[in-house]
């Protein structure tokens, strides 16, 4: 699908890395038909390096008859890069944006192109075992939005959702969802270290047991009974220690605590789209 085609990312950091190493990993693009754009030179030479791909420092230099346009910035260049690639890109070209909080709206009138896709992947797509959610504008067509599954793929499990309000919930749950999980880990090690354990076992067993649970899941997941919550109930024996546990976490507001966690995401993300609808780039005269 890609032979012929040129992918450009608008960007060169973790995520533009990351879907840069799972186009090669899955043999889904070859290196010659991918170019990077970013600010720093260094970062550009090390990509260059590591994966063969051509790096500009130009965003127009690199999308410059592209067929895909990858935005992989920060929510806070989004202006300015609209700016630069207002009405440059291919008339067919399809524009695939991971911009957290970045509505397909914004970025089809900041660009002047109505081929959008909006997705929001997560930092285990580094090594593929991540997870994707998707929408694309109506006028995608189905040849566009077949690259956009295969780019998306090639970072892990993707899901297409039809309606552009599960982005926000997705950026919320998934996307930000990782950070979730170190802290919680980081906390159980924490507490077995206060415990006694060297710094070293602590993080093992943390480790493995998380690993572990996750696996177990997936193994019974077919199973009735592999609900999270009966999953829970096998290890929790009337009066055992893990019931008192349980009980400190439910007493201390751990499931409300996270809940709100993930909505002040959801509120975040929200907001970031706001904002660039309320303050759009003035395109190039």
């Amino acid at each position: 699908m890609f032979k012929n085609k040129k992918i450009a990312l608008i960007g060169s950091g973790v995520m533009a890395e990351a879907i840069v190493a799972g186009l090669l990993r899955q043999n889904v693009a070859p290196a010659e038909g991918i170019v990077a754009a970013g600010p720093r030179e260094r970062r550009g030479k090390f990509l260059n390096q590591q994966y063969g791909v051509r790096t500009f420092l130009q965003n127009s230099e690199a999308a410059a008859g592209a067929q895909v346009v990858v935005l992989s910035i920060k929510p806070q260049s989004l202006e300015s890069v609209l700016v630069d690639l207002h009405d440059r890109l291919l008339e067919d070209a399809l524009v695939l944006s991971i911009i957290a909080g970045a509505p397909i709206a914004r970025i089809a009138r900041g660009l002047n192109r109505r081929a959008v896709v909006r997705a929001m992947p997560n930092t285990p797509g580094r090594i593929g075992r991540g997870i994707t959610v998707w929408t694309a504008s109506p006028e995608a067509n189905t040849e566009q939005k077949e690259m956009a599954r295969r780019i998306l793929g090639a970072l892990g499990e993707e899901i297409f959702l039809a309606d552009e309000k599960f982005l926000d919930m997705a950026t919320a749950l998934s996307g930000t969802g990782p950070a979730y999980v170190f802290l919680f880990m980081e906390a159980l090690v924490d507490a077995g270290v206060h415990l006694g354990f060297p710094r070293r076992v602590a993080e093992q067993l943390v480790t493995e047991t998380v690993r572990g649970s996750v696996e177990y899941y997936l193994t019974n997941s077919e199973n009735q009974a592999a609900h999270l919550a009966g999953l829970r109930n096998d290890v929790t024996s009337p009066g055992g220690t893990t019931a008192a546990a349980l009980y400190f976490l439910e007493k201390a507001g751990f499931r409300t605590a996270l809940s709100r966690a993930v909505w002040a995401a959801y509120e975040r993300s929200r907001e970031l789209g706001k904002d660039a609808e309320i303050h759009p780039p003035e395109p190039p005269g």
